[in-house]
């Protein structure tokens, strides 16, 4: 099975030009912040409450057990070993970069996408995805098509990958030819909606809320700088 994050990146991507549909802030926070809800949907983490002996809103480690996938695996690691439980947002600073790294990887070596490199004005280096092999997001996007155009329930994974999307405001931008305010208004709908048990919504508030908050800091950081 793939990750969401994997899923994510491939609808974050411009088909015809390979480069990101969102900005070099974005997208590692929201990729590293997509591994973080994957763990709280398979039961790894959720932030603490009240009363618990890790403070309130910081990630507790629920299992004992170690996911099967690397990603997964070295992410639950770095929270586990960190010497004390770290809010999510200090979670996905700290990943942000080797997790993109990472998920790039993954959809590369799956031969879902290549690595392009050329120098921009024949000075400036950049690199650029394009698609190779489409099926697998072809089926992603029917589905959230499905979900954000149709108007279908969606099930639980979809439906964390739709509230990343709006975390970034990037939904309508996976779906350019479509309504982009319905597109926009219904992700948003799904993200507050209440398709996960309590503590996986909890969860997912949290993250969400994060991966703004590490997106917003920093722009504003550069914008008054």
């Amino acid at each position: 099975m793939t990750l969401i994050a994997e899923d994510l990146l491939l609808l974050l991507l411009d088909d015809e030009s390979g480069t990101p549909l969102v900005d070099g802030t974005k997208l590692p926070r929201v990729l590293a912040g997509a591994v973080l809800l994957e763990l709280a949907l398979d039961g790894y983490v959720t932030p603490a409450e009240a009363g618990e002996d890790v403070k309130k809103g910081r990630l507790a480690v629920r299992l004992d057990g170690t996911p099967d996938d690397p990603i997964l695996a070295r992410t639950l690691d770095v929270i586990r070993d960190a010497g004390r439980p770290m809010k999510p947002e200090t979670v996905i600073e700290k990943l942000d970069a080797e997790l993109r790294i990472a998920v790039f990887e993954r959809v590369i070596g799956r031969g879902w996408v290549r690595e392009s490199r050329r120098k921009v004005l024949g000075i400036f280096p950049t690199k650029t995805w394009p698609p190779v092999d489409e099926s697998h997001e072809r089926a992603v996007r029917d589905q959230l098509s499905g979900v954000l155009i149709e108007g279908l329930d969606p099930g639980p994974r979809t439906a964390a990958l739709v509230s990343l999307l709006s975390a970034v405001d990037a939904a309508a931008k996976a779906f350019p030819d479509a309504d982009r305010k319905a597109i926009r208004k219904r992700a948003k709908d799904i993200a507050d909606g209440e398709w996960a048990g309590a503590a996986v919504r909890k969860a997912v508030d949290a993250i969400n809320t994060a991966v703004m908050v590490a997106v917003i800091v920093p722009a504003a950081m550069i914008g008054s700088s």
